[in-house]
């Protein structure tokens, strides 16, 4: 078992995943990077709503993996990409769970987008 040592540590710290029920897309300058009928919106506590997508509705060709990773006490090791789009890139704008905690298993591999720090990130319904 993983178990989250955050959920142990500060029960009342809510971590909500919900099935977005529209199709979403995030777009970078334009291009569309992500458009799927399967995304998993995340209200936690303290922090702006985030939206998983799944890899194989995200162009991964648009993304370069970099070295960068954060650790969160709820969901686990957070390991990022840039976003390269028409030459320019974002630097460790966008993250993934590859094995997240028990109790957050629907964020494997999804995609998550940080349109709170690069505006240039629209994630919108399509």
């Amino acid at each position: 078992m993983n178990i989250s040592p955050g959920h142990q540590k500060w029960p009342d710290h809510n971590v909500k995943e919900s099935h977005v029920p529209e199709r979403m897309r995030v777009e970078v300058d334009g291009n569309v990077v992500a458009e799927s009928e399967d995304v998993i919106r995340v209200d936690e506590d303290q922090h702006p709503v985030r939206y998983y997508f799944p890899r194989s509705d995200v162009h991964m060709d648009q993304l370069e993996r970099t070295s960068t990773t954060t650790q969160c006490p709820f969901k686990g090791t957070a390991h990022y990409f840039n976003v390269n789009v028409d030459g320019g890139g974002l630097q460790d704008a966008v993250w993934t769970y590859e094995d997240p905690f028990d109790e957050h298993k629907a964020l494997k591999d999804r995609i998550a987008f940080d349109s709170e720090k690069f505006p240039d990130i629209h994630i919108k319904a399509a």
